[in-house]
């Protein structure tokens, strides 16, 4: 047994090739989110559910507790979590799109093992690079906005909109936030999917997101823009868009995932 032990072929690692992403790679990614939502409503708009009762109770606790100017943390940040919580959509897709029948229960328990895999580790990533978001905003706000009160939600827009402090404030914390939005849109709109689907560590994961975006900046980013954009158009009428746009978005991720890269 030793010997045959000893020349035994390894199994050679899994070599990920990244594609090229262009607009039809868009189109085709959103048409199957469109149609894995029809396919399973309900459990989608559970998901959806869940997240945008996720983003009203952290606002009303922030409101409740006074803490107004987390608020506009929350509310620009709030698309930077949707990867960590779109991983159930991404099982449905990938079991949907293998015609593999399965339950609410079935898409639980994968969400409940990926404690134990690299997707913990990435999620820790997001939500550290979002916390540095929130404190980057408490920064700039206490150096901008220092003279202003902020007693009431209408204070704080009222300081932020209509002062020059505020056009101050909403330049430099747009900057400060694009950049960390990019990073972090880089190193996850690949990762996660990925981490799901194959056995992989999250370095290699990050790096691999990165290489993506890097093949087809242009449009990758571009997803990346309207995915956050149209979120936050889906926060506006009391976070009830998110309920439909997050699960969309959710599918279409993971088929635009499947397209773009495939195991050599």
């Amino acid at each position: 047994m030793q010997a045959n032990q000893a020349h035994a072929t390894p199994t050679p690692p899994i070599r990920l090739e990244v594609t090229s992403a262009t607009i039809a790679d868009l189109r085709a990614a959103l048409a199957a989110g469109f149609r894995d939502l029809r396919a399973r409503p309900a459990l989608s708009l559970f998901f959806g559910l869940v997240y945008a009762l996720f983003g009203a109770g952290l606002l009303a606790g922030l409101l409740v507790f006074e803490q107004l100017w987390f608020a506009i943390a929350v509310g620009v940040g709030f698309p930077l979590v949707a990867p960590f919580l779109a991983a159930g959509l991404y099982e449905m897709s990938r079991r949907m799109a293998r015609g593999e029948p399965f339950t609410a229960t079935d898409i639980f328990l994968v969400i409940f093992r990926q404690q134990r895999r690299e997707f913990g580790w990435m999620s820790f990533v997001v939500l550290f690079v979002f916390w540095i978001w929130a404190y980057q905003v408490r920064i700039v706000l206490a150096i901008t906005l220092s003279y202003h009160s902020f007693s009431s939600l209408d204070n704080l827009v009222a300081a932020v909109f209509t002062t020059l402090d505020g056009a101050v404030f909403l330049a430099i914390g747009s900057l400060i936030g694009a950049f960390l939005s990019t990073v972090l849109y880089s190193i996850t709109v690949i990762a996660m999917p990925l981490l799901l689907d194959r056995e992989v560590d999250f370095v290699t994961a990050m790096i691999t997101s990165v290489k993506t975006v890097l093949a087809s900046p242009a449009v990758m980013l571009g997803w990346g823009a309207a995915i956050g954009g149209l979120t936050l158009l889906a926060v506006a009428p009391a976070f009830l868009g998110v309920v439909v746009v997050f699960p969309v978005l959710g599918h279409a991720s993971w088929h635009l995932y499947e397209r773009l890269i495939s195991r050599a």
